[in-house]
């Protein structure tokens, strides 16, 4: 599996659009993005996590990602965001819809939590999830209606839950 295979589609526009740019700009969108401002501000982040895009000093407003002190900032494509472009144009596994990377919820922080030979206490898993005690306690229901078999054991003096053997 290659870099792009793990782009999403906005990715992929965003880093086509770049590339194409004498300045290699990701900014401004290129028409056709459909997302929200958190949704884009996601995105443009991961690219920058990923080290397909970098921030550089941006000369004109319309290629302005943020401030930093009077220091504006946008984003450029780097030299491995034009190579996951190229190598979209060259996988021909690339042809059908992008595969996605695991999403990392609190929910599948949970189940791992819960997979652990000892299991988890309820105060172990709202410490990790940051949940209230009475929304981890509707986790786990809504983790049991989703047909996970999540059983109550004791560990000591504390009750601890555990995913059952069917999960």
């Amino acid at each position: 599996m290659t870099i792009s295979s793990t782009l999403t589609d906005i990715q992929r526009m965003l880093l086509t659009a770049a590339e194409q740019r004498e300045d290699g700009s990701l900014l401004p969108l290129p028409e056709g993005i459909g997302s929200t401002k958190a949704g884009l501000r996601k995105e443009l982040q991961a690219l920058i996590h990923a080290d397909l895009a970098a921030e550089v000093t941006s000369v004109c407003p319309t290629t302005m990602w943020r401030k930093m002190g009077r220091r504006p900032l946008g984003l450029a494509i780097t030299d491995a965001g034009r190579a996951a472009v190229a190598a979209q144009t060259h996988d021909p596994e690339i042809g059908g819809p992008p595969l996605q990377q695991p999403r990392h919820t609190k929910s599948a922080l949970v189940l791992e939590m819960l997979r652990r030979e000892a299991g988890a206490t309820l105060s172990e898993l709202a410490s990790a999830t940051n949940w209230l005690p009475h929304t981890t306690r509707a986790a786990l229901t809504g983790l049991r209606k989703k047909g996970h078999g999540i059983e109550k054991r004791q560990r000591g003096e504390l009750s601890c839950y555990h995913l059952g053997s069917q999960a």
